[in-house]
């Protein structure tokens, strides 16, 4: 057993499939020598499978030594059992496609794919993005951009009725991440393309125990189980799917976006950072006010979220240098990265203060009934809420009246 992510579903338990040993490139490298070819730097073959999906993956894969940017992946179109499954899969495409449709294809290649479709469909408008694609198309209505679809801003900008990948997610780290981010980038500008996946099928490598499938550049090995759990975790309805090129390959249509929850999700998490900066700021602006009016301060814990507050606003041993805790274990240990003796609280008893900052705010209520039964007094009390440091006493708050769990 072995624990790895799998790059199809997300499971994290693998069991080994096949030891390659380490072995050169096999579709990019091109030598051009038989001494270049010997000197080649030989890659770890270590492939696993996912108990779950069954997917096959390689895990000692790093997408870094693989030169896509040197040597294109060009794809051999020529044979004619090839040549039946392209235009089967073109004419499929394009009785799917609306009468003037947007299409997109992301690593576009040589660009004949596309030019096929266009060929078929006229009317439409046909966009291939690709950082190591043909540069300029022979073709009317193809465009070529070399560069990669960021999905946001090519989902507002195209519109696309339909999106396509072919031979692309097999060469990836996460294939699930490549298409999630293409479904939540629909979602977020309220577009729901449709999608054509392709990939290399390895079911009857599988069958025939079959080994020369799995070589570096292939790092993720589709079975068709694979392909569609990993679209079932990307669309939200899966038209069909199939397969092609005597069974080496399956293919499938798919409906990327209108995931309205995923939408909100972001948009609370935005929100989020864009208050928690604008906090910053404030808190540290109100901490400077209290040292540039003299008051003697005290924060109210030592480690754990004590210590992450201190940390986050920059709260140092020379500016406050004394920091209390509860927990008598806690006492004459330093709080981490700002580097405070942490005391134990009676000695707020001979060294009175003015602030106490509680920065765990759900403890605030037992640690000011602590101060209380232990005759602590200060003139201020203050807690961390809405992006600014609050009077426990005399500000609104949630953590005054709520009990302690």
């Amino acid at each position: 057993m072995r624990e790895a992510t799998c790059p199809a579903c997300g499971y994290h338990v693998a069991v080994p499939l096949f030891d390659g040993g380490a072995q050169p490139l096999a579709t990019l490298a091109w030598p051009a020598s038989a001494e270049a070819a010997r000197a080649m730097p030989r890659l770890p073959l270590d492939f696993v499978r996912c108990v779950d999906c069954g997917h096959v993956y390689n895990a000692a894969f790093d997408y870094a030594a693989v030169p896509y940017t040197e040597k294109p992946n060009l794809m051999f179109n020529s044979p004619p059992l090839w040549s039946v499954h392209l235009q089967t899969v073109l004419l499929e495409i394009a009785s799917r496609l609306p009468q003037s449709p947007t299409v997109v294809e992301i690593g576009y290649g040589d660009g004949s794919f596309l030019a096929g479709l266009a060929e078929l469909r006229p009317d439409g408008r046909y966009v291939g993005f690709d950082p190591h694609g043909t540069e300029e198309p022979d073709w009317i209505h193809v465009e070529f951009r070399r560069a990669l679809f960021e999905p946001t801003r090519d989902f507002a900008d195209l519109r696309p009725d339909l999106i396509i990948s072919r031979h692309v997610l097999e060469h990836l780290s996460n294939p699930l991440g490549f298409v999630q981010q293409l479904s939540f980038g629909a979602s977020c500008v309220g577009a729901t393309p449709a999608m054509y996946i392709e990939v290399p099928c390895i079911d009857r490598a599988l069958e025939t125990r079959r080994t020369v499938d799995f070589f570096y550049e292939h790092n993720s090995n589709f079975t068709t189980e694979s392909f569609t759990r990993m679209l079932a975790r990307c669309a939200t309805a899966i038209d069909s799917v199939q397969h092609g090129y005597d069974g080496e390959v399956v293919y499938g249509f798919a409906r990327l976006g209108g995931q309205q929850q995923q939408v909100t999700h972001a948009e609370v998490a935005v929100e989020f950072a864009a208050s928690a900066r604008a906090a910053e700021a404030t808190i540290r602006a109100q901490l400077e006010g209290l040292l540039l009016g003299g008051r003697r301060v005290v924060v109210w814990g030592g480690t754990g979220k004590a210590a992450a507050f201190m940390n986050r606003y920059g709260m140092d041993a020379r500016q406050f240098p004394t920091v209390v805790d509860s927990d008598p274990l806690k006492v004459g240990t330093f709080v981490p990265g700002t580097g405070q003796e942490i005391r134990s609280r009676d000695w707020l008893l001979e060294h009175p203060v003015e602030v106490v900052i509680i920065p765990p705010q759900w403890r605030a209520r037992e640690i000011v009934a602590e101060m209380t039964r232990a005759g602590i007094q200060a003139r201020f009390v203050l807690i961390e809420h809405e992006g600014r440091l609050v009077d426990y006493h005399r500000d609104d708050h949630p953590y005054r009246l709520r009990a302690v769990a």
